[in-house]
């Protein structure tokens, strides 16, 4: 099948499938199988840890079939997508199982999207029905959906679910009556979420529970998971960084998962030490946050395994000192919500490796380089594409967007420019949509990100185009201090030097701010950043 026929069957190719299955890549138990086993065999364990609480794997498994039960009783059709708009927290996982066993399709929203990307997905998905708290945010529930209606939304109906460690009562009520829930079927559609819109509205990834799976190994091996992990996911569970390390490893491995309603590096670090967790994973925006608060107050952190991390560039100075503050390993996969995974880090790589490179080319995955101008596949260096069990099935009813992520011969594009050596390490250049060119030389955002975050009195740094008369564009930095610290256009530049950085890339503005802003995934807000520019430094038409 050709990627524009796998997307609009809403399943994986079953040629591919039933390859990756008996190579041992690909399961035949879906998500909410392997919850119901959990809740038979050890129905008291923790599943969830929150701050206030904990439930079992019996109270997630009754939650989630009591949840299926009132889905079905709203009388939709089988597929009918079901929007999930909840913070992270045992909700949103019981409402994203109960969705799978209902037979529907998940659309996992992330609880900061604003209401105009809320309406947008709901539009773009045709999601009839919300699964929310009854009170979020600002608004209740009811006006939540007449504000999206509003705006073009064919939303019809919703259910409210309660916070479960408050509501323990809610887990323990008996389901109403229902039909048979469907057989499963780990590889066909069950979830769509979305891009994590930093540059825009965001396109409408749609995943199996498989292509997870399969992620699932990659991080056990890379990790060297045993039995007795305890996991924290700081990376909200609508995102595909969150599906693995919440909704998906834990389960696989039956291992408790320490998760906070809204990320907080104080009541974070203070949960790590409280639970012995053994495996974080954070964005690099989080890490950088811990380390900070670390310093302020130490907490006991050797419980520490491994920290994975990823989404954004990692700065070398700031994760290495992660490591000698833990004593954990810091590992990250290179690949995005619709890829997966084109190369990882391991345990077992050096600590310059582990750091300097986004690790070795996964040999599954098929990964090539293409010139990004020509689409002529070549060596070395360009823009990596792949093809294999972690892939998605492509984007949501969006024949358009397809179009650019796949080659025509059925590779999926990162939108990078990497190189990869002699020993299949992989190295990001940059990013093709990230340059900002300056006087026709294309200077690389993450290039200079890294570089200016070695500074000691940087907590965080985004950089972006500022527009110019002369130039066409100019580097302007978007700057957090850490903690008690001051930071001057001018003590910057004066490190780039010391570090004998090429002066092309000495950025020209900067704005100081207390924190950047993030998108609902957790990261960097740059397409933000870059209005803001935009607009400071207008140049007249």
């Amino acid at each position: 099948m050709s990627p524009l026929e796998v997307a609009r069957s809403l399943r994986a190719d079953p040629i591919d499938a039933a390859r990756y299955r008996a190579a041992g890549l690909w399961s035949d138990l879906t998500l909410s199988q392997r919850v119901a086993k959990l809740a038979a065999t050890k129905p008291e364990q923790d599943a969830w840890i929150t701050p206030e609480g904990r439930i079992g794997w019996g109270a997630y498994d009754r939650a989630a079939d009591r949840l299926a039960a009132l889905i079905v009783a709203k009388g939709l059709a089988l597929g009918a997508r079901i929007a999930v708009l909840l913070p992270d927290g045992p909700a949103v996982h019981v409402a994203l199982l109960a969705v799978e066993r209902a037979g529907m399709i998940a659309v996992g929203i992330g609880a900061r999207a604003g209401l105009s990307e809320i309406a947008h997905l709901l539009k773009r998905t045709g999601a009839e029905l919300l699964i929310s708290h009854a009170q979020l945010r600002d608004r209740t529930i009811e006006a939540l959906v007449e504000a999206v209606q509003a705006q073009g939304a064919p939303l019809m109906d919703w259910l409210a679910i309660p916070d479960l460690i408050a509501e323990r009562n809610w887990s323990a009520g008996e389901a109403p009556d229902h039909a048979p829930f469907p057989k499963p079927d780990p590889d066909a559609l069950f979830l769509i979420n979305s891009t994590s819109g930093t540059t825009g509205m965001p396109k409408c990834v749609m995943h199996t529970q498989n292509r997870w799976f399969y992620f699932h190994q990659l991080a056990a091996d890379a990790g060297r998971f045993g039995p007795d992990e305890i996991f924290m996911g700081a990376v909200p569970a609508p995102f595909g960084f969150g599906l693995w390390t919440a909704h998906f490893s834990p389960t696989i491995l039956g291992c408790p998962t320490v998760v906070l309603p809204k990320f907080d590096a104080g009541i974070a670090l203070d949960m790590i030490e409280r639970e012995r967790v053994t495996v974080l994973c954070c964005v690099s925006t989080q890490f950088i946050m811990l380390l900070n608060e670390q310093a302020e107050r130490p907490r006991d952190l050797s419980s520490l395994r491994s920290m994975f991390t990823g989404g954004e560039a990692v700065p070398y100075r700031r994760a290495a000192e992660f490591e000698e503050v833990t004593g954990a390993a810091v590992l990250q996969f290179y690949g995005s919500n619709e890829t997966g995974a084109l190369s990882r880090t391991t345990a077992a790589d050096s600590r310059d490796r582990r750091l300097t490179t986004a690790g070795k080319v996964i040999p599954e995955m098929d990964v090539r380089l293409f010139d990004p101008a020509t689409g002529a596949e070549v060596q070395g260096r360009g823009q990596p594409a792949c093809r294999g069990p972690a892939t998605c099935l492509g984007y949501w009813d969006d024949d358009e967007a397809n179009g650019k992520l796949f080659t025509p011969d059925g590779w999926m594009l990162m939108g990078d420019i990497v190189e990869i050596d002699d020993e299949d390490y992989l190295r990001v250049v940059g990013r093709t949509s990230e340059f900002i060119i300056r006087g026709g030389k294309n200077l690389s955002a993450p290039a200079i990100e890294a570089e200016v975050a070695t500074h000691p009195s940087i907590a965080l740094v985004a950089a972006v185009p500022a527009p110019d008369a002369v130039f066409g564009e100019r580097v302007c930095i978007y700057v957090a201090p850490r903690p008690n610290h001051e930071v001057t256009l001018e003590a910057i530049t004066d490190h780039l030097a010391t570090r004998g950085v090429s002066r092309e890339w000495f950025p020209e503005y900067l704005v100081l701010m207390d924190d950047l802003p993030r998108s609902s995934g957790g990261k960097v807000a740059k397409g933000e950043l870059a209005a803001d520019a935009k607009q400071r430094w207008a140049v007249p038409a």
